[in-house]
């Protein structure tokens, strides 16, 4: 792909995900766009096995944007990150195309792997705010991760994660549209256990008071 076509991939993309993106002109100070440009650079340098300018492209990136990417990191078409701040993406991660990330945003290692030790994110993924996504495994295509769940186990494809640790709580292998990526209104485990305690608890009281009914209607024919 030329360089200009990549620029105006670039502005398509952000202007298609941020709605506060009015012209054009607007993408070119936006941090996703920014650094994007650094890692594409950066990682070309690390292809070429010239670590350290690698290293020190991606560093000014990361300075000038608050997001960290490895330039060893493998990122495909299409890749958003909304807010970016804080994002960190490690060495050995894989990202596939049309992937959306929000601020606090870190794909890193579990400090015990050697070799490929950060995640594989699959394509059509999208991972909200604050979300860890920690060791080497996969997130699986068209999956969601919710706001500050942490990720230390494989995900299925079409599955939406929350929670620490995260766990799947809904699972359908369907693809997400770019509009239809709500990173809010997402299910929430903890609320719905606490429902069906609340419901079993209302359940044994009511069994409760019909068995006390039945013992004083009991006691009141003996009596007689």
């Amino acid at each position: 792909m030329g360089f200009f076509r990549y620029i105006q991939e670039e502005i398509k993309v952000i202007k298609e995900r941020d709605p506060a993106i009015h012209s054009n002109m607007e993408v070119f100070l936006y941090p996703s766009f920014k650094v994007m440009l650094y890692y594409r650079f950066a990682h070309k340098l690390y292809q070429k096995k010239h670590y350290f300018l690698a290293r020190w492209v991606s560093q000014k990136g990361a300075r000038k944007t608050g997001i960290e990417i490895h330039p060893g990191a493998q990122i495909g078409k299409g890749f958003f990150i909304d807010h970016g701040n804080g994002v960190i993406i490690g060495e050995t991660s894989i990202i596939g195309d049309n992937v959306t990330i929000y601020q606090g945003v870190t794909l890193g290692g579990t400090g015990k792997e050697q070799g490929k030790r950060h995640p594989t994110i699959g394509n059509n993924v999208m991972i909200s705010t604050g979300a860890k996504v920690l060791g080497s495994f996969t997130i699986g295509d068209n999956s969601k991760i919710g706001a500050g769940s942490v990720v230390l186990e494989e995900v299925p494809p079409g599955s939406t994660v929350v929670g620490v640790p995260g766990r799947v709580v809904k699972r359908g292998d369907v693809s997400l549209p770019q509009d239809e990526m709500d990173h809010i209104h997402l299910p929430d485990p903890v609320m719905e256990d606490l429902g069906v305690l609340q419901r079993e608890n209302e359940e044994l009281t009511n069994r409760l008071l019909d068995l006390e009914q039945e013992m004083r209607e009991l006691k009141r024919s003996i009596d007689k």
